[in-house]
């Protein structure tokens, strides 16, 4: 059999041949779109030229540089979303993605206001994962104001303009963690809630949901002042086994923000009532392995790969539409998982 030529690639692209000599030869001069269909029907036929339509696609891309700002990478969350990003811009189709990704160890506000101040000067585009702080909304409207699109991701923030979201709509999250416990608790107690930090509002509004919804059920739950965590496994795991010692009618555990790891080694150290239930968010080895011996009743996770997809396309349309285009949001779907589905 010949070789397939360029005919072949017009014909199962379905555009002319011309169309094609310019995708080779002056990529600039044809769609995106156009571009990536031609290189896709020259893949599928095993065109000879791929090579050189590959190169020509990819110079005819634009490049845009974007910044994230994590928390600390040894937490296996922020570690695989990272992870994720990155694959994302590698695969990212309509442009050449150049990602900046920085973890944050130093969580102070000052420290977060100046990394995205830095990251600010040289990208098209910042994402951050950031408690509340007017210094860090000052960082943003200034960003904001010359023209740098800014993208909240996991809690929303506020500014002077228009800054973007993407993550868990948190009162929904919020009222699903109520219902687990409204429908799984046997004898209806008191519930402590464990929380990384009152300023980071993802945290602030999902207990808001929570008690919305167990208060509307008017269920006979007590919910307790929740106890701040500071994101720290060794905080969660003091404040974890406070709450068993002080509340003996503890029948539940709402961990709405970091250290899981540290909540999950009191209860098992700790004697609790068989039916006690415990609603974490996540999905990693530690609370695979809590759900599967019953320590966690249900996690409620973000989709990684969904996740840091959205991140990535959502961040290229903030900065391609311009500062006069509004606030882009993005609701990621929750991920609900039991010891029956892990």
């Amino acid at each position: 059999m010949s070789r397939p030529t360029i005919k072949d690639v017009a014909r199962e692209a379905g555009v002319s041949i011309s169309t094609v000599n310019r995708v080779i030869n002056n990529a600039h001069s044809v769609r995106g779109s156009t571009r990536q269909l031609v290189l896709g029907a020259a893949e599928k036929i095993g065109f000879y030229g791929l090579g050189s339509i590959e190169k020509s696609v990819m110079q005819a891309r634009q490049t845009i540089n974007l910044g994230v700002i994590l928390h600390q990478g040894h937490r296996v969350f922020y570690r695989d979303l990272g992870n994720a990003l990155r694959r994302q811009a590698e695969q990212f189709v309509s442009a050449n993605i150049v990602i900046e990704l920085h973890y944050i160890d130093d969580l102070s506000p000052d420290n977060i206001a100046r990394k995205i101040t830095e990251i600010g000067q040289r990208c098209d585009c910042v994402g951050v994962v950031a408690a509340e702080h007017p210094v860090i909304s000052d960082a943003i409207s200034a960003l904001l104001a010359a023209g740098t699109p800014v993208m909240a991701l996991i809690g929303p923030l506020s500014a002077e303009g228009n800054i973007g979201y993407i993550g868990h709509d948190n009162w929904k999250k919020g009222r699903t963690a109520a219902w687990a416990f409204h429908h799984t608790c046997r004898t209806p107690g008191k519930i402590g809630v464990l929380l990384g930090n009152h300023r980071y509002r993802n945290q602030e509004i999902n207990e808001s949901g929570f008690r919305s919804y167990l208060r509307e059920q008017n269920a006979g739950f007590v919910v307790l002042e929740p106890l701040q965590t500071f994101e720290s496994a060794a905080i969660a795991r003091e404040m974890t086994e406070r709450l068993l010692d002080e509340h003996p009618d503890l029948c539940g555990l709402f961990v709405s923000g970091g250290g899981i790891t540290g909540a999950l080694a009191a209860l098992r150290d700790r004697p609790r009532p068989k039916e006690f239930v415990c609603v974490a968010y996540e999905i990693f080895d530690a609370t695979r392995a809590g759900l599967i011996d019953g320590t966690i009743t249900m996690t409620l996770s973000y989709p990684i790969r969904t996740f840091a997809r959205e991140i990535i396309s959502t961040m290229v349309k903030a900065h391609n539409a311009g500062p006069d285009a509004g606030a882009q949001r993005v609701n990621i779907p929750i991920a609900i998982h039991t010891s029956e589905n892990v």
